[in-house]
């Protein structure tokens, strides 16, 4: 059907109605909300909490959020305005109600969306089951839990915060020493030590609202599905959620999913050998590139020169497939991969740089083998290869709430997907001022060095009048580089990259400044505001700067997808201010030389038209907006084939965790004390049923129940149940990864691959759910009493990676119990496993 209404042209007009109407429904709310203002004004503070109570009331008697949302939105502005100085507009208002009833919120930089998200986060926590904001990093989830925990506190709520070194809870009497400081609205005191006390994990969750990161959120829902106690589980549930810079979260890192791993102890070798040996590889003759599909193929050539290398006749034959994919992910590390562009290398490590946003993503490693190929194309350490423990997408986790929300300055060129991958709806909220910032045309130039030089001398011109520039580039490479020339023709500026994202903020402050020149990679596109003359106090350089034109911002390349131009766009023109924007592209650029540059290239060169004069062409210009366009959708291809391909997975995990829970439930209802009650035998009687179903008696089973003890049988059913569990689940998410990799090539037979994985995929599943009921039965059976006794948790070593910079490698603390537990026979790392699972024993239960 949403194909049917795409094709036919209808869903643009469905969407711009849809916004219509959020934009009449908010002004209708404006007008009550502001008719309570004067109201709410006289309540002291003790009645503005008792406003909270009677609103909660109302809810469960039966009154909808739609009903008090009215005065749930004039409570938290009425809060806002006592305690932070800053009263929602309207046209946040209108922004609020857009989130409350599952929208993204595109909202043009420095309107106030952390300001928005007060809104509809306060009326839904008054259901009391949990309202998660999610922000892209640990200083942004900190920095609101402070800074709008005033505004909730006020109100009688309670806020958490989550980051992967601690958690807090919002507490105004912590440290009441830095009250003043925390009156600072700006954001610039020490917010670590500012009202945020230290609590466990699962009372941050326990808060009204809490603040963390997509990372934690996300991790912390793969810890509470390894836990082997349900008071180890520190979520509870996923009600609501709002997520900041939600294009980023949701479409940017959509492919990237969270991974818990554990070292393997098979760590290959020949990451060295192929190291030495790619360099020796011809691009074009030994393999070939795909720069739009980013992909690398040896030729028959390359192989015949690879054997003759290594010294064999066949090397599918000598060497296996798994030698093949080393040598595959080595020539990906030689061909596609620069240092300085897409990772750096630091303290002996290869870290990731982002993409999107031009920072660094330390802790995150390229999956399948590939971080290993870069390590050792760059003569560091290479780190040992990982298991994965479980993992989820982005995608997966975030469609798990009731209602999702989201806010960015980005959003409507990728509408679209928003809606058909989370049904999500892009509303545009007007802006408080009109905007006046000047978008101008692409210069467009023959070359990239011609358009460089064209940059400088721009940047030079105005920055002698006064104006503040801030220059985008899309790589540390181009970044130093257009550094340079700026030295050579003596233009003072700064720089800013991931080799010193530490000053980023100290840079960007001063980026408005009088004359200020700031060359940055896309970390400056999002989530910063460029204050016209540095320092809001300082009114005279802030006239100045206006008379001069605002900040005026220069794209050096147009980046593939349209948001990640915006964003840039968007440092400049906020809250009314001047300014100005415009792209210097050159047809040797990335975008037009791989997506149709190379015919126009050819055509210009008749033109004879010097290196640095821009080219007007309507047909360049159209190029330019069609190989975005083409990247744009062949991207979001990719993230939905990606997305019918995990969703298989998904469903095989639900199922899975669901059964492990209900295990949990079960044997939490056990009591020692109450052994005979028969609404306290959950679990046995659950494995009764498995034992039965797998040919054994009953007898068996009380034989073992009778030489072990009530307690300590129950306890071995549930460490059993879980353990079989969780090893055999590590191997069907490896099974389940060579699977995909092999339906791919059934295409060449005519056949569908996600109808293959999903009908091979199930079959691998009932497979699996089969033997662990088999592993469940012979494990019980043969247990024996361990002198001592210790509850399982999240195996120590294991570490997270992610599509951001929130990584650990700490464990959960073992829970001694008492209790007798179960002893596996002594068994050889390399024997078959005792379970009956078919993998030696150090891949299942001695990994």
């Amino acid at each position: 059907m949403i194909y049917f209404i795409v094709a036919m042209g209808i869903l643009p007009n469905i969407f711009k109605s849809a916004q219509d109407q959020v934009v009449k429904d908010g002004h209708r709310i404006a007008e009550q909300v502001n008719a309570l203002e004067l109201e709410f004004e006289k309540l002291d503070s003790a009645s503005l909490k008792a406003k909270t109570q009677e609103l909660k009331t109302r809810l469960a008697s039966g009154d909808s959020l739609e009903l008090v949302l009215p005065d749930a939105f004039a409570l938290a502005r009425e809060s806002s305005k006592r305690m932070l100085g800053q009263r929602h507009f309207d046209v946040q208002l209108i922004g609020g109600l857009a989130l409350h009833e599952g929208k993204i919120a595109e909202m043009k930089t420095g309107e106030g969306k952390t300001l928005v998200a007060t809104l509809p986060a306060y009326l839904n926590a008054l259901e009391g089951k949990g309202v998660h904001v999610v922000t892209v990093n640990d200083y942004l989830a900190k920095r609101d839990a402070v800074w709008m925990g005033q505004i909730y506190n006020a109100l009688g709520l309670s806020v958490g915060c989550i980051f992967h070194e601690a958690s807090y809870i919002y507490d105004p009497a912590y440290q009441d020493t830095k009250s003043d400081e925390a009156r600072d609205t700006l954001g610039s005191f020490k917010i670590e030590e500012s009202f945020l006390r230290p609590v466990t994990r699962k009372e941050a969750y326990g808060a009204d609202i809490t603040y963390g990161t997509n990372n934690e959120f996300g991790f912390d829902y793969l810890r509470d599905n390894m836990a082997y106690e349900l008071a180890q589980q520190v979520q509870r549930g996923h009600h609501y959620a709002v997520i900041d810079e939600v294009d980023s979260i949701l479409i940017d890192e959509a492919r990237t999913p969270l991974i818990i791993s554990a070292p393997d102890q098979e760590s290959s070798s020949w990451y060295k050998d192929f190291a030495r040996l790619t360099p020796q590889l011809g691009k074009g003759v030994d393999y070939e590139i795909d720069e739009k599909l980013k992909a690398v193929t040896i030729t028959d050539v390359g192989i015949d020169k690879v054997e003759k290398l290594l010294g064999v006749q066949d090397i599918y034959q000598e060497k296996g497939i798994k030698y093949i994919h080393h040598l595959e992910n080595a020539l990906r590390a030689q061909a596609l991969f620069q240092r300085d562009r897409d990772y750096v290398v630091r303290e002996d490590q290869v870290v990731i740089i982002d993409e999107f946003t031009g920072r660094l993503l330390a802790g995150r490693r390229y999956s399948g083998g590939l971080h290993q190929a870069l390590e050792a194309k760059e003569g560091v350490r290479v780190q040992p290869e990982s298991l994965t423990l479980a993992s989820i997408t982005f995608q997966n986790y975030f469609r798990m709430y009731k209602k999702l929300a989201g806010m960015t300055g980005t959003a409507q060129t990728s509408s679209e997907e928003f809606y058909k991958v989370y049904g999500l709806e892009v509303v545009a909220i007007p802006t408080n001022k009109p905007m006046i910032r000047q978008d101008l045309s692409d210069r467009i130039y023959k070359s990239e060095q011609g358009k460089f030089h064209a940059v400088v001398q721009e940047v030079k011109q105005r920055h002698e009048k006064g104006q503040p520039v801030l220059v985008g580039t899309v790589s540390i490479q181009k970044n130093e580089y257009l550094g340079a020339l700026f030295a050579r023709e003596g233009v003072p500026h700064k720089i800013l990259n991931a080799k010193n994202h530490e000053q980023e903020a100290q840079i960007i402050a001063q980026a408005g400044r009088l004359g200020a020149v700031t060359v940055a990679t896309n970390m400056a596109g999002r989530g910063v505001d460029i204050v016209l003359g540095g320092n809001p106090q300082d009114e005279e350089q802030s006239r100045r700067v206006r008379e001069a034109g605002g900040l005026h911002v220069i794209g050096t390349e147009r980046h593939e997808a349209r948001r990640i131009d915006n964003q840039l766009r968007g440092r400049s023109g906020r809250q009314g201010d001047p300014g100005s924007t415009q792209f210097f592209v050159s047809l040797e650029d990335d975008l037009m030389r791989i997506f149709g540059g190379g015919k126009i290239k050819g055509l210009m060169e008749k033109f004879h038209m010097p290196e640095d004069q821009p080219i007007e062409n309507k047909m360049l210009s159209h190029a330019l907006e069609s190989a975005q366009s083409k990247i744009e959708g062949f991207h979001f291809d990719s993230r939905k084939h990606l997305l019918e391909f995990d969703d298989v997975l998904n469903k095989h995990r639900d199922a899975l965790y669901r059964r492990r829970r209900e295990i949990l439930e079960k044997a939490s209802s056990f009591s020692a004390d109450e052994a005979d009650s028969e609404d306290k035998q959950d679990l046995r009687s659950y494995i009764l049923e498995i034992i039965e179903k797998q040919g054994h008696s009953k007898e068996e089973y009380t034989k073992k129940e009778q030489e072990l003890g009530e307690t300590n049988m129950r306890q071995a059913e549930k460490v059993i149940a879980l353990r079989a569990i969780d090893s055999l689940w590590i191997g069907h998410l490896e099974e389940m990864e060579y699977l995909r990799d092999s339906v791919r090539l059934r295409a060449y037979g005519q056949q569908d691959p996600l109808i293959e994985y999903k009908n091979e995929g199930h079959k691998m599943f009932q497979q699996l759910l089969q033997t662990i009921e088999e592993n469940i039965v012979n494990s019980l059976l043969h247990v024996q009493l361990a002198s001592q006794a210790q509850t399982p948790t999240i195996s120590q070593n294991v570490s997270y990676s992610s599509p951001a910079n929130s990584t650990s490698t700490s464990a959960l603390k073992p829970v001694q119990r008492k209790a007798g537990s179960i002893a596996q026979p002594k068994v050889g790392r390399n024997d078959p496993c005792p379970c009956g699972s078919g993998r030696k024993y150090k891949r299942c239960h001695g990994a």
